[in-house]
């Protein structure tokens, strides 16, 4: 079976990329304020209409609480098999800064062996990654299928949880395949089992009426500049890692290790500047069992167009990951009590609180996994590697409390070279067609054991 799937797959590459670049070239980005949400219904659009080309019924566009549309279906399989979820997205991040791509970020563009676009990888990429696999099975899936697409997940706003709240029935499955991860690095099969929560807080300081000449008032006059930047330097240590007072600095990852070359090379660190951490922290204990803070904006002045005077206001976006095990409203509570604690001068504060999305750990050792670890190394000639995941995916969470025996199982095409969320995304076409042979593999052996 392995031989033949691995040639219609090597034969549906070419539509495989086609289809990407006609699903790269529509601009799905879920936020009404900036974008017109025409676009996310016609990527909707297009999803439903090729999942309907492999047999899927009943497919339509379902609203959700926060305005997006998840396409929804099912394809039926034979009698007594198992029930498995496809969950996807079709919502992508801006392309940021298009200065800094080096070719157009909705135009799927080959490039080295590797295909670029806003998308591409995530969570395009692993749509197609789902359509080439069952394309390749034809008409004889052996298993029951139900699709979910879900068009706001780049903006965590919650609506797929809310429509899995009031119609669990239409998501119900043995198994779910939440195909928005991805490998240690190309070629290397891996399943995520635990994705960091995350929270996010904005700290806003203010200590003036008005901005203040800094030649008549500086030295004395109270900077809201200076103030923020003291408090944000006491959310590290000396050596780097997240010192929020009150959570745990010293979980370790039991699973695969991420390499420190290997890691510079993925996170692209400039020769001589060195990663964040101490003692005996691996990578992966900083990245997958530890509390990691970023200050992901700031405003204050810029450099060009700025004036001789001391800052009345300034204010930052912080957002808290959080690994399995720790609650990440509790964390939050920490930022905040953290943030006041280290406030200088008497400054006033406003904290404003984001949402708080529970990190997840997956139940592995059950048959499903069992199953998907065999496919992945058939299909990829490597022994599956166990990952942890930066990323937060809500749903998870829903699923696992709705569906408490169902097994949960992420995988993608989305490896560190991908630079998923940044200037440059793109995929390697290899992880495309070994995901789903995998993938292929997976449901035959699951429906036929």
């Amino acid at each position: 079976m392995r031989d033949q799937l691995a040639e219609r797959i090597a034969h549906l590459m070419p539509r495989a990329q086609s289809d990407l670049a006609d699903l790269v070239a529509i601009p799905s980005i879920a936020d009404p304020r900036s974008y017109p949400p025409e676009d996310c219904r016609r990527a909707a659009e297009w999803v439903r209409d090729a999942f309907a080309e492999v047999g899927f019924r009943d497919l339509r566009l379902a609203e959700t609480s926060d305005g997006s549309l998840a396409v929804l279906g099912e394809r039926p399989g034979p009698a007594g098999a198992p029930t498995v979820l496809l969950y996807s997205h079709y919502d992508v991040q801006p392309p940021m800064d298009e200065a800094a791509w080096d070719s157009p970020p909705f135009t799927l563009t080959e490039r080295e062996g590797r295909w670029y676009g806003r998308g591409a990888a995530d969570c395009k990429g692993n749509i197609l990654t789902q359509l080439t696999a069952l394309r390749a099975w034809g008409e004889d899936v052996p298993v029951h299928l139900k699709l979910v697409c879900e068009g706001s997940e780049e903006q965590g706003t919650g609506g797929l949880e809310d429509y899995l709240h009031d119609h669990p029935e239409e998501l119900r499955a043995d198994v779910v395949l939440v195909c928005d991860t991805g490998n240690a690095t190309a070629g290397v099969p891996s399943v995520t089992v635990g994705l960091r929560g995350v929270t996010e807080v904005v700290v806003r300081v203010n200590t003036l009426a008005s901005a203040a000449h800094s030649g008549m008032f500086g030295g004395a006059a109270p900077d809201a500049l200076a103030a923020l930047i003291h408090m944000l330097a006491t959310l590290r240590d000396d050596k780097g890692q997240t010192a929020v007072r009150g959570l745990d600095q010293e979980g370790s990852w039991p699973g695969r290790d991420y390499p420190v070359e290997q890691f510079r090379r993925d996170a692209r660190v400039l020769e001589g500047v060195g990663l964040f951490g101490a003692g005996d922290a691996g990578v992966a204990d900083l990245l997958w069992a530890r509390p990691a803070l970023t200050v992901l904006g700031i405003d204050c002045p810029p450099v060009v167009g700025s004036a001789a005077a001391v800052q009345p206001a300034a204010a930052a976006r912080l957002s808290l990951r959080v690994p399995p095990g720790t609650d990440p409203v509790r964390a939050q509570d920490a930022l905040v009590g953290h943030l006041e604690q280290v406030a200088p001068w008497g400054v006033r504060l406003e904290i404003e609180r984001g949402p708080a999305n529970s990190p997840f750990l997956a139940a592995t050792g059950g048959p499903a996994y069992t199953a998907l670890a065999d496919a992945m190394q058939e299909a990829f000639g490597h022994e599956l590697a166990l990952l942890g995941g930066g990323g937060s995916i809500p749903l998870c969470n829903a699923l696992a409390e709705q569906f408490p025996k169902a097994e949960i199982m992420l995988l993608g095409v989305e490896e560190p070279a991908s630079l998923i969320h940044a200037p440059n995304e793109s995929v390697d076409p290899g992880e495309i067609s070994r995901m789903a042979l995998a993938i292929a593999l997976f449901l035959g052996r699951l429906g036929r054991p």
